[in-house]
């Protein structure tokens, strides 16, 4: 069967590869883990037992994250019967999220309705990062007058969206 085959060459040739000493801190973190847990009839804090192996806590809690399954984007987290929840329903990514985007485009032609001077300086000042003084001797004019501009430009800029 094919994908069966396949099941056998990705786990067999995975390609990422946990160092020997990483694996050796997460096992050793389980079991102290278990002996802390049935000696003390609680789950110990990565602190404790990162303590008791003499180890930094990030090391442990690296170690512990290295050894985990891969989970599969299509992995149910929730069923109520009828419905399922995967794991990608639960992913998001904020960078491309719809407000975004139709922000940029409404930012944008904001921009576009400004004068070249106004484009310029708002340019300069907001995607370049530069002061009002850099801005003003770069294009020729006092400081107040770019002070004057930008506002000028924001408030219409704020009525465009």
């Amino acid at each position: 069967m094919i994908t069966g085959e396949l099941r056998r060459y990705l786990r067999d040739n995975n390609s990422i590869r946990v160092s020997r000493s990483l694996r050796d801190i997460a096992y050793k973190a389980l079991q102290v883990r278990n002996t802390l847990s049935k000696k003390d009839s609680t789950e110990p804090s990565v602190e404790k037992i990162a303590k008791e192996l003499g180890v930094n806590v990030e090391d442990v809690v690296f170690a512990l994250d290295a050894i985990q399954d891969p989970v599969s984007l299509y992995e149910p987290v929730y069923h109520d019967g009828a419905d399922a929840i995967y794991v990608m329903d639960q992913l998001q990514d904020k960078s491309c999220a719809d407000e975004n985007w139709l922000e940029g485009i409404a930012l944008k032609e904001a921009i576009d309705k400004l004068s070249d001077r106004e484009k310029n300086i708002i340019t300069m000042r907001f995607y370049q990062g530069k002061t009002q003084m850099e801005v003003a001797d770069e294009i020729g004019i006092s400081q107040a007058q770019v002070s004057r501009l930008e506002k000028n430009a924001l408030k219409s800029m704020r009525r465009s969206i």
